[in-house]
């Protein structure tokens, strides 16, 4: 059985509810970007506090495979950091969430074969079958959910998983999990627990198949919710009010960040999570040839020299390309020839909250220049030059007009008020909601048809000269 000395457990005691209020001030941090690496600094080093603590307690039968365990996970973690880039790291958070339901599941089931391990008595009331059962089945979801939403985001999933996908099969597992969960609180038994864990594992499948491309940041967000409630969970079984506390802050701002975000995308919060409001099936394709003005990179280079200010919106194609570095260059060029420029980010931009933030972040853009959706839709309509590069569902004025695509209610960056809109694209593709933009066949845009990093760079070129 795992036992702490009476000193040691005042003394985690004491680091826990410290780690906790570090914690909270480390989310707090992160809403601002002027302070969000300060805040990141601060909960790595609350984690190893809290890491350390931990193994420092424990006796010294147990300290070397927690000191082994520990360092395999950290050499793990440091080789993922090193080699997954920038435009992988949605798919990296799901990976991570899933072995947080995962860790949930073991240690639930572990606890309930083995209680004694975790100094808990044989004696099983009716809470604390919940709080286990919870973190069985949530965690179990979790695992499964993350797993599919990463072959969805890394483009592995195989196709032909119709039934998984209909909607009658999620509500019936959903009814058996109830009666599951009836069955084991009445009669604790591993038999009824694992039918439970067995059910969420094939839920967590069925409740992110549906989902479609464009709802996919709500479903990473989500995701990273119920993975706190997991944990929140098995920190009431273990007694462990530090997991309880992370696990709630993990669980609440992801619930409150996918409503927001469904709110800003006109999509039913209930309808997202339960198949998605807008899914492969319902997407409308590109339209057929349609004439559109092509431009070059001297084209640009000329209308952003002669602009008095220019904003510039980047998008997953930015990412795809790594072209954040080159746009620095020109913005940098721009300023110097006394062009106002500015940058705007939509809520969505990218596969997850704040992606977009974290690239230009990453290119040393001052973070003064770089303006939410809110704070610069006004503003299009006296701009001279809007620059799109990789963006399409958060430009696409369908959203204001369409009431049968699916981006209908979406709140967008109006790009299309300004009097020159100048688009970055491989090609006139759709973009990851399926829906064609007309803003590329309007009048006033050009497209510049290549990859991004090197159309900025030939910008930037032709901007010097």
């Amino acid at each position: 059985m795992i036992t702490i000395p009476a000193f040691s457990s005042l003394f985690l005691s004491g680091l826990y509810l410290f780690v906790a209020v570090a914690f909270i001030l480390t989310l707090q941090g992160l809403t601002a970007l002027h302070s969000a690496f300060r805040s990141n600094i601060l909960g790595l080093l609350a984690m190893a506090l809290c890491v350390g603590g931990t193994v420092v307690a424990f006796l010294p039968a147990t300290l070397w495979p927690v000191l082994c365990v520990a360092a395999l996970g950290a050499g793990v973690g440091a080789v993922i950091a090193k080699r997954v880039p920038m435009t992988a790291l949605p798919q990296l958070m799901a990976a991570f969430h899933s072995l947080v339901g995962l860790a949930a599941v073991f240690i639930a089931l572990s606890a309930f074969k083995a209680p004694f391990l975790f100094g808990l008595t044989e004696a099983w009331t009716a809470l604390r079958a919940l709080e286990v059962a919870l973190g069985a089945f949530v965690g179990a979801l979790t695992f499964t959910g993350s797993v599919v939403a990463f072959l969805k985001l890394e483009g592995r999933l195989a196709k032909g998983f119709a039934l998984l996908s209909h909607k009658a099969t999620l509500y019936a597992s959903l009814v058996l999990a109830g009666v599951g969960l009836v069955l084991f609180l009445q009669a604790p038994e591993l038999s009824s627990l694992l039918l439970l864990t067995f059910l969420g594992l094939f839920i967590g499948v069925a409740l992110v198949m549906p989902i479609g491309g464009a709802d996919m940041p709500v479903v990473v967000s989500m995701l990273n919710s119920y993975s706190g409630w997991a944990a929140v969970g098995i920190g009431f079984t273990l007694s462990q009010f530090l997991l309880v506390i992370v696990g709630a802050l993990v669980g609440a701002s992801g619930a409150i960040l996918s409503y927001i975000m469904c709110k800003g995308m006109n999509r039913p919060f209930l309808k997202v999570l339960l198949g998605g409001a807008a899914s492969a099936a319902t997407q409308s394709k590109a339209a057929g040839q349609k004439a559109f003005k092509q431009g070059g990179a001297d084209d640009a280079a000329f209308l952003l020299k002669n602009a008095q200010s220019v904003v510039i919106v980047p998008g997953y194609g930015m990412a795809v390309a790594r072209a954040q570095h080159a746009l620095k260059e020109v913005a940098d060029l721009l300023k110097a020839e006394g062009v106002k420029v500015r940058f705007a980010i939509h809520p969505v931009a990218g596969r997850m909250p704040g992606h977009m933030n974290v690239l230009l972040a990453e290119a040393e853009i001052n973070t003064d220049d770089v303006l939410e959706l809110e704070d610069i839709n006004a503003d299009f309509t006296s701009t001279d030059v809007v620059l799109v590069i990789g963006a399409n569902d958060i430009t696409n004025p369908v959203a204001r007009s369409d009431q049968s695509s699916p981006l209908y209610g979406m709140s967008i960056l109006d790009v299309d008020k300004a009097k020159t809109v100048l688009f970055i694209k491989r090609s006139l593709g759709v973009g990851y909601a399926g829906v064609d933009n007309p803003l590329f066949y309007n009048d006033k845009t050009y497209m510049l048809l290549g990859d991004g990093k090197k159309m900025m760079e030939h910008i930037a070129k032709a901007v010097a000269a």
